[in-house]
């Protein structure tokens, strides 16, 4: 049978047992045993214990729990609660005012948490009720902290990465370092949009407090700790002292110890942080199995390359490639979630890019960049349920605010196809 015409088959099933709300995990599974039973000689029941051994044998991977015990810690123990009173009198001068805080605090905590969905609950449940008190618009409010929330995927760690780098076999340290600029260039855009509202309309982000240089001080103590738990951390990637796996480790020590100083521990929070780790990692690594098996059956059958073979007459330029790469993956995000899309779709789509001559590391950054649009992308946008859950808000509301930070985000995806140096110039000076 024709390779094109098995992938549509198969993902006409794949969509087919998604839009039937059965569980991600087993909806790949399903397909791949049903692709190597059908399209090969293979008995699909000897391969897959090996391929879901070997997909979650990765020294690598131990980072994954611990980068989210670390959030977990953060989160449960309410240590950033304080960000709000610490950002508020060193941004309330800017236009936009009290607003940057959503994309400021957003990009502090996913520089401890790695994880999206954390940090815009976490940032939301502080942030709205202050900013909705002090009358600010509510789509401002809303869309800034679904936008920002994204960042928890781009600035490092990040658990789309350390999965990215284990499938593609690329240094995770190099593609941690690799998010720092992009994430700062596009908190960057998201504040200087807030800037051009705030002057646009001044009445939806109005005057309030008055701060003075003694609340700044104080403010600033606020966010020390937090600042040099994330120096810690990431610090100790970029000047070759500790692996990401390693760098994990200190990250969940210090924070268990700014837990204990601030006497937010307690068993209970603890017990919940335990507990959300287990769950979030149970469910990465199910997807992560089942997608390597589907992946298999897909190279049994020869379709990536039947698929690159396919583009490849289609006689494309790199950088059309790229945006026909970003509208196949924008697409994705309207029914799928990162992690789904990238563990599905990367034996395909990374061959692609690398011929086309563009580096596997670039490709990380640019693919969590997609991952961060399909946050906040209905109908399946994750960030768009946990902003509703949290402001009570209808979830066409919350899409329509985060549009523009959509949009920011795609024009950072083009400058950084345009300059992939931007995103190649800090891990070429890393150590180690």
């Amino acid at each position: 049978m024709d390779p094109l015409l098995v992938v549509v088959i198969l993902l006409g099933v794949l969509f087919l047992l998604l839009g039937l709300s059965v569980w991600v995990f087993v909806s790949l599974f399903s397909v791949a045993l049903i692709s190597i039973a059908m399209f090969t000689s293979t008995p699909p029941l000897r391969i897959l214990g090996n391929i879901a051994w070997n997909s979650s044998d990765s020294w690598a991977l131990v980072a994954l729990p611990l980068f989210i015990f670390m959030g977990e810690l953060l989160l449960r123990t309410k240590i950033s609660e304080r960000m709000f009173d610490g950002l508020s009198p060193w941004l309330s001068w800017l236009p936009g005012r009290l607003l940057h805080t959503n994309v400021v605090a957003s990009t502090i905590f996913a520089a401890v948490s790695g994880s999206s969905a954390a940090t815009a609950a976490t940032i939301g449940k502080i942030n709205i009720p202050e900013l909705r008190k002090r009358g600010y618009d509510d789509d401002l409010i809303l869309g800034s902290l679904a936008g920002a929330g994204t960042l928890g995927f781009l600035i490092p760690p990040s658990l789309v990465m350390i999965i990215y780098g284990v499938l593609a076999q690329v240094s995770i340290g190099k593609l941690f370092i690799a998010g720092v600029i992009p994430g700062l260039l596009l908190s960057g855009g998201f504040m200087l949009y807030l800037v051009y509202a705030g002057i646009r309309w001044p009445e939806k982000a109005p005057a309030g407090d008055v701060y003075t240089w003694s609340d700044r001080f104080v403010g600033a103590l606020n966010l020390l700790p937090v600042t040099l738990l994330i120096l810690m951390v990431l610090g100790s990637i970029y000047i070759g002292f500790a692996t990401p796996t390693e760098s994990a480790a200190i990250g969940v020590f210090g924070s268990l110890l700014l837990a204990l100083a601030y006497r937010t521990l307690t068993p209970s929070s603890f017990k919940e942080a335990v507990l959300g780790t287990v769950r979030t990692t149970s469910m990465i690594g199910m997807i992560i199995a089942g997608a390597s098996l589907l992946s298999t059956a897909m190279g049994f059958m020869g379709i990536p390359a039947a698929l690159a073979s396919w583009i490849a007459t289609l006689g494309l330029s790199k950088y059309l490639l790229v945006v026909v790469i970003a509208a196949f993956y924008i697409i994705l995000g309207f029914f799928l979630d990162g992690i789904s899309m990238i563990v599905i779709t990367l034996p395909i789509t990374l061959p692609l890019i690398t011929q086309a001559g563009f580096s596997p590391l670039w490709f990380g950054i640019f693919l969590v960049l997609m991952v961060e649009a399909a946050q906040i992308t209905p109908p399946v946008g994750f960030n768009l349920f946990v902003i509703q859950g949290v402001a009570g808000a209808p979830i066409l509301k919350v899409a329509r605010a985060a549009f523009p930070f959509f949009a920011i985000l795609m024009g950072l995806a083009a400058i950084l196809t345009v300059w992939p140096q931007i995103v190649l110039i800090l891990p070429t000076l890393m150590r180690g």
